[in-house]
């Protein structure tokens, strides 16, 4: 629609998992390089997990497209199923024959094929995607699959790609024996502030032209805080925006454009409310009123310098207004109830700002406690974790 406005060759806030416009971020850029050197060691599992729109399988789109070489791969993206159709998915992705056979079958035909694979000195992967669907059940039934190994190593590989629920589940007791087995770990985190900026303009770029428009910092600021660093968000918030300076032939984009669309999507709800308390719905109401607050304010002091100035000119008679005592009067009655409304906005966003604060401090206290629990669980892990993840 608007691509050759913009002088681009592809979309570039498209919400395809596209690999060519993959931003490596540091915690990207951190994830593909675990990835990568657990499938070189034959490690047995292997754990990826993100927030919903976080861009995991943009990545597993680039592993397989890039950094796979003498592999043979399984994809699977259907986790809606009992432990015979998995098992029948795994082999149909492997170019196994399915039709009619038996569990028993299946596996014998998956042991012969990842024994065929491995005598061939290639490596068998599995990648499982939306993993937070399997129930601990499933999950167990595929820690059996890694079970299938010689004694020069592992047959298969097996890749759990989810969102955060998945490690939830792994943490139940009766997955304790696959917990074990998880050699790789990563975790895809949301985009800084700078990352947001920096992922902004790496996309256009891709797409073609880097300078189509031109954000501001506080339209930036406001994105970060819309999306929470998350790509998709980030995505569909762009996405907007450039239909709307298309729309207006412009080439800049500021806060009031944010809003705007923001208000138009009913973002926040649209894209936040399951996954946020009515306490963040709240505060996030506040918030939003707050960012209204100056401007209603600078209406209302304005109104007052006019009728300040009104007075002036009344009480000179240089007003138009034929002379009487009681117009002043009204004037100042108007301006009173004018300061009260001022010192009621002023209040109101003080108020704003201070549960702004306290909500921010409290976040971070919130993060810093799961990184120290992040970091008694990584202490508590094998030689080999502590090896390749050292003290995060």
């Amino acid at each position: 629609m608007y691509e050759d406005f913009f002088q681009f060759k592809t979309k570039p806030f498209d919400l395809l998992p596209n690999p060519d416009l993959l931003f490596m971020s540091n915690s990207h850029g951190k994830a593909l390089s675990y990835l990568r050197y657990g499938i070189q060691e034959r490690a047995g599992f292997i754990l990826l997990s993100g927030e919903v729109g976080a861009g995991k399988t943009t990545l597993i789109r680039e592993l397989i497209k890039r950094h796979l070489d003498n592999v043979t791969l399984a994809k699977l993206f259907n986790t809606k199923a009992d432990s015979h159709q998995l098992l029948t998915m795994i082999n149909d992705d492997f170019g196994l024959e399915t039709e009619g056979r038996s569990k028993a079958a299946l596996l014998r035909d998956l042991n012969e094929f990842l024994i065929d694979q491995y005598a061939a000195g290639k490596r068998a992967v599995l990648i499982i995607d939306e993993a937070q669907n399997l129930s601990a059940e499933l999950l167990e039934e595929i820690r059996m699959l890694s079970n299938l190994e010689t004694d020069g190593g592992k047959l298969l590989q097996i890749v759990l790609v989810g969102q955060p629920e998945l490690r939830d589940t792994l943490n139940s007791p009766e997955l304790l024996q696959l917990r074990q087995r998880i050699q790789i770990g990563c975790h895809l985190k949301p985009l800084g502030r700078d990352e947001v900026a920096e992922y902004i303009y790496y996309r256009m770029e891709a797409a073609g032209n880097r300078d189509a428009v031109n954000f501001t910092p506080d339209a930036l600021d406001e994105i970060h805080g819309l999306s929470r660093g998350i790509p998709r968000l980030i995505n569909i918030l762009c996405d907007y925006l450039l239909i709307d300076a298309f729309a207006n032939e412009k080439r800049d984009i500021f806060l009031e454009d944010v809003n705007e669309i923001a208000e138009d999507l009913d973002f926040e709800r649209q894209y936040w409310q399951s996954e946020r308390s009515e306490i963040e719905d709240a505060a996030g109401a506040r918030a939003r009123k707050a960012r209204k607050l100056p401007k209603r304010a600078s209406r209302v002091l304005k109104l007052m310098n006019d009728l300040e100035a009104r007075v002036v000119r009344l009480e000179s008679g240089t007003d138009m207004l034929p002379k009487s005592p009681e117009i002043p009067l009204v004037v100042l009655e108007r301006m009173e109830a004018l300061e009260k409304q001022v010192r009621v906005l002023q209040d109101s966003l003080e108020s704003v700002k201070a549960m702004y604060w306290n909500n921010a401090a409290q976040k971070q206290m919130e993060a810093m406690s799961r990184v120290e629990g992040e970091k008694r669980q990584a202490a508590k892990r094998s030689w080999a974790y502590r090896l390749l993840f050292g003290g995060e």
